[in-house]
């Protein structure tokens, strides 16, 4: 629970490279998440040449942050072989929020930027970063120690007015 806890959007990073291993963990655990029918539509694209991401963070406001991260994943989904097609953005949105909590647990910083399903956005990463067409871009996420050490604190969100029990 603490690491559901301390997750925080993280936008600004130290220039420290992350670690191959710190990476795999982080696919690995985007890997373990549950998707319809077991239909796994994930592909990654791991990306750390930082040229690239200014590139992209300089076309895109809602990417800002990529300008100083050391690496990012382009969560990318594969249609070619869906079970249950409706359901796939559930799938990838699941594996995004397992790779952000495993890079939390690393106390490595992340922030989700959005790109499904904005066509706009959609079609810049995949000129930016040479994403073959069966490929489609679903999200970006930046990754990078955290500048500000402090960036990992807990923030109470509970909201008792958004819960309901049995609406009868």
């Amino acid at each position: 629970m603490e690491v559901i806890n301390l997750r925080r959007s993280i936008r600004t990073y130290s220039e420290e490279p992350l670690k191959k291993e710190e990476i795999e963990a982080i696919i690995r655990a985007a890997m373990q998440a549950p998707s319809a029918r077991n239909q796994q539509p994930w592909n990654f694209l791991i990306v750390q040449n930082r040229e690239l991401l200014k590139k992209y963070a300089n076309m895109s406001s809602s990417a800002r942050s990529l300008i100083d991260a050391p690496c990012a994943i382009i969560f990318l989904t594969d249609k070619r072989n869906l079970k249950t097609e409706a359901m796939y953005p559930q799938d990838m949105s699941a594996s995004i929020e397992n790779a952000l909590l495993m890079a939390t647990s690393l106390k490595i910083g992340s922030c989700w930027c959005g790109i499904y399903p904005n066509k706009e956005r959609m079609d810049m990463i995949k000129n930016v970063f040479s994403i073959p067409e069966y490929l489609e871009p679903f999200a970006i996420v930046g990754f990078g120690y955290p500048k500000n050490k402090d960036d990992f604190k807990f923030v109470d969100r509970f909201d008792s007015n958004k819960v309901y029990y049995e609406m009868i």
